[in-house]
């Protein structure tokens, strides 16, 4: 991608920049991030509908006056047809712009690759257009970091379970893995708290709620509310390196 100019001048199609803008904290974004966005002359973001983008509001101080943004709604809702719908209209949105010859970058949460929207995006654009990744600090590090609980070292396994899946699933997959995230908790918490308690690891759990943001909690399990907000994550730590 080229410095400021991003329209092409030889025929060739524009590229998809698909950047993680990290989990809140601006200066948690890299460098190469912060360069690209600068310099970008369409930058487009995912936001529910009716709200404001937390991938833009990361990444604002580095988009340029005059830039063109594209703002897509994407509705969060058990049935997946009207998302992909959206995906579908986003996608031809920005391919107007890559078959013009003009590179596009869009701003993702976390990681683009780790449970985030641009892979779908990704998945429509790839087979025609170039596309290139920036990866970012995903939600995972972060409440790591925040909760200073290092969760894996050596040999030993880290999951990442979506707390939407049946308690059985999450059972077998905590049984298996010597540190744990639990994402995506929301509504589900006080049902993970308990699978979490049943298995006798709460003392090697904790609540993070906001990582890096304004607002940022780190709990214990028992402290942890009733109702936890879209940006929270459980971690349990069942590692036992005897280096630690």
């Amino acid at each position: 991608m080229s410095r400021r100019a991003s329209t092409s001048t030889q025929g060739r199609p524009g590229v998809l920049v698909g950047i993680g803008v990290g989990p809140g904290d601006p200066e948690l974004m890299t460098l190469k991030s912060a360069r690209l966005i600068s310099e970008a002359a369409v930058v487009t973001f995912p936001l529910s509908p009716g709200g404001a983008s937390l991938a833009r509001s990361i990444a604002a101080g580095f988009i340029r006056p005059g830039t063109q943004e594209i703002a897509a709604e994407v509705p969060m809702c058990t049935d997946r047809s009207p998302a992909q719908k959206a995906y579908d209209g986003w996608a031809e949105q920005i391919a107007s712009h890559l078959a013009a010859g003009t590179d596009v970058i869009c701003l993702c949460e976390g990681d683009p690759l780790v449970f985030g929207s641009f892979m779908y995006l990704h998945a429509r654009l790839s087979p025609r257009f170039p596309v290139s990744v920036v990866p970012g600090v995903s939600s995972i590090n972060a409440g790591a970091a925040v909760a200073g609980m290092p969760l894996a070292a050596r040999n030993e396994i880290l999951s990442i379970l979506p707390a939407p899946l049946p308690d059985d699933v999450l059972r077998a997959c905590l049984a298996d893995c010597s540190g744990a995230v639990f994402i995506k908790v929301g509504r589900h918490l006080a049902r993970i708290r308990a699978l979490i308690e049943a298995e006798g690891l709460s003392s090697q759990a904790r609540y993070v709620e906001r990582a890096t943001m304004t607002g940022e909690r780190v709990l214990t399990l028992g402290e942890a509310p009733h109702d936890a907000p879209y940006f929270s994550m459980i971690l349990v730590a069942k590692g036992t390196d005897p280096w630690l």
